[in-house]
């Protein structure tokens, strides 16, 4: 199974990106994730997309089509979804046929606050309930005061987070597989 991953933050040493490694290291026999590039993205424009869609665009929408799941690991901006990810997103959305249209779906967010991003992945699930996608429902994973989850060099330290990350890659496969 091909999952593809796609963190909200462009930041190098951001605690999402440092997330979605460690679920690089998690993920369950029989699945591959890899790592999907936000900063070719340019800002949406409806002009831009009818006067022929950016070649970052149709890569990226090419990487979606041929995952069969996607993992989405994102931080909160200001209690929502962070700029770079919905803009992303509005892109993936737009026809002709939107790649998230009837894909699975695992979200998680890490945060140096005490509720981890709950506020924006139920602001993302509303999206993609829009996007057709097929959100995995449980486990949620909110990483919260991520700053003591991770070591200086951005391994993930703490069991207990690695275990909801695992759980959540789980819960994504069964998904993959009852959609398929």
């Amino acid at each position: 199974m091909n999952v593809l991953g796609i963190c909200g933050s462009l930041r190098k040493d951001s605690y999402n990106r440092m997330a979605l490694l460690a679920a690089q290291k998690l993920v369950p026999a029989g699945m591959r994730l890899t790592i999907a590039d936000l900063t070719p993205i340019p800002f949406y424009n409806e002009d831009v997309r009818t006067a022929g869609e950016p070649e970052a665009v149709t890569a990226l929408k090419a990487q979606v089509r041929a995952a069969d799941a996607l993992l989405i690991v994102t931080p909160e901006y200001n209690f929502s979804i962070p700029g770079v990810l919905k803009n992303t997103l509005d892109w993936m959305s737009r026809p002709p046929e939107p790649p998230f249209d009837g894909k699975p779906v695992a979200i998680m967010g890490a945060s140096m606050g005490p509720v981890g991003t709950a506020r924006m992945q139920y602001d993302l699930r509303k999206v993609l309930v829009f996007m057709n996608t097929f959100t995995v429902n449980k486990p949620e994973v909110f990483i919260a005061n991520a700053q003591t989850k991770f070591d200086p060099q951005g391994t993930l330290t703490d069991e207990a987070t690695a275990k909801f990350i695992g759980d959540l890659l789980v819960s994504l496969q069964k998904l993959a597989a009852r959609v398929k």
